[in-house]
């Protein structure tokens, strides 16, 4: 059950670029863009210690977090613009910034308890959703970010957003969080080693996918099913989230016993055996595991998936700087036979079967882009199948505007998606945060097989 708290809104307001620093503006959509019209927003929170009262946060504090997300809005103006929809007529969206343009901040003081919010335990998914952004997608122009700042008297702060995926991936909108943190750290003295680029042109698409893309977005359109990730129908009332952590020395262990499995068995080991691949792997069992043990209409002879995000600047044949804003990520899913992964050597089928789609995405991330969206939409609110949102690669706790190092990151959205999350551990070096949002049920069954599995490995 959710403990009793409640929310006051203190202000609302909506916060521009200062006035002429930013140029209008028209963004097409790539290819790479088009498929995340299919997913919900992204709904990240970042917790901070912050033993202030609320007074002193609104009088000291919020004028700097205005202005610094004023001067980083002058860099990434795109998050103030709009995201274009007509209902009428079947053309292809595009981000829109014209001068004016805003984004909306949400001020609010909780009376909820910090330390719990903030903490790996189960927890009721239900006591989040109100430091969430509300981010209005019912209009012809479509806001891409909403900002929620709630204050926990004398405790801390939780800075929650909402953002379209369609118009960052992870690494740009960790960028634009970096940024910001860096304005309301160091104010005008902070200078930019790199400004975000907005020419498209870089994305090269010699396939012709987005032709693919767009059609199957407007057929989707006429259909009235837009959003792939919103189509779940998922009861919230007893779900709970919890984080686990799977660390260095875990991920040896994984990889000793793969290999010694492998050689007694005398069979070929897995092309690739990475932190990801591992941990992934382990998680993927114990999830199925969970499901068997509370007693989910299965067959062993179903294919299961396992979906995943993969990074796609490394990966490409052409350049792309690092600064580019926009996406720049490919979909990789894996697939696996259910009686396979349940059997004993079901760790070492999932981190092959993962492993291999890894190394097939670098030898040629777009291999099977034209499936993309199809192969996606089974993913989506099912509670047989496995996918992945956020990446431990982009160090989201280093994310510092001047309170010190967030105590907790969570992605809300993977509550209704029926997703994982993954970030890079704070406190374990190398180790790897593992964010669930389970029935209370499932969530116990996979603490008991997350915590025996690790254990069993020598």
């Amino acid at each position: 059950m959710a403990k009793s708290s409640t929310i006051k809104v203190l202000e609302h307001c909506n916060v521009s670029p200062p006035l002429n620093s930013a140029p209008p503006i028209s963004l097409p959509l790539t290819f790479l863009d088009i498929p995340w019209l299919f997913f919900s927003p992204s709904q990240p929170l970042f917790f901070y210690d912050y033993p202030y009262t609320t007074s002193h946060f609104t009088s000291t504090t919020l004028p700097n977090l205005k202005n610094s997300l004023s001067l980083t809005l002058q860099h990434f103006y795109p998050l103030a613009g709009n995201l274009t929809m007509s209902h009428i007529e079947p053309c292809k969206p595009e981000i829109i910034y014209s001068q004016g343009d805003s984004v909306s901040l949400t001020i609010a003081e909780s009376n909820g308890h910090f330390n719990h919010l903030s903490s790996n335990c189960p927890r009721d998914v239900n006591e989040f959703h109100s430091l969430v952004p509300q981010l209005d997608d019912k209009q012809v122009l479509i806001p891409l970010l909403a900002i929620q700042v709630t204050v926990f008297p004398k405790a801390g702060i939780c800075m929650g957003l909402a953002y379209q995926h369609v118009v960052a991936d992870g690494r740009t909108f960790n960028n634009f969080m970096k940024t910001w943190a860096s304005f309301c750290s160091f104010g005008d003295s902070f200078s930019m080693k790199s400004l975000p680029s907005y020419d498209r042109k870089v994305i090269v698409d010699a396939l012709g996918l987005e032709d693919i893309f767009l059609k199957e977005w407007l057929r989707r359109k006429s259909l009235k099913e837009i959003v792939i990730g919103s189509e779940a129908n998922v009861d919230l009332s007893n779900m709970v989230r919890a984080t686990f952590v799977v660390g260095l020395s875990d991920m040896n262990r994984i990889k000793s016993w793969i290999i010694a499995k492998c050689n007694e068995e005398n069979k070929s080991l897995p092309v690739h055996l990475s932190a990801y691949v591992l941990t992934c792997a382990f998680i993927w069992i114990c999830l199925v595991k969970a499901q068997e043990d509370v007693n989910e209409k299965c067959c062993g002879e179903d294919p299961n998936y396992f979906g995943f995000i993969a990074g796609g600047i490394t990966r490409l044949d052409f350049p792309v700087p690092a600064s580019y804003f926009g996406n720049c990520v490919g979909f990789g899913r894996s697939m696996v036979i259910r009686k396979e992964l349940m059997g004993e050597d079901g760790v070492v089928v999932a981190a092959r079967a993962i492993g291999s789609t890894v190394k097939t995405l670098d030898k040629a991330i777009f291999g099977d882009a034209k499936k993309w969206i199809s192969d996606w939409k089974v993913l989506f609110g099912s509670e047989l199948h496995v996918m992945v949102a956020g990446s431990p690669k982009l160090d989201l706790y280093e994310t510092d505007f001047g309170w010190g190092r967030a105590k907790k990151i969570e992605e809300i959205s993977i509550d209704c998606m029926r997703a994982i999350s993954l970030t890079e551990s704070r406190d374990v070096e190398g180790g790897i945060e593992v964010g669930l949002a389970l029935p209370k049920t499932k969530m116990d069954a996979f603490t008991t097989f997350f915590t025996q599995g690790l254990r069993a490995f020598p």
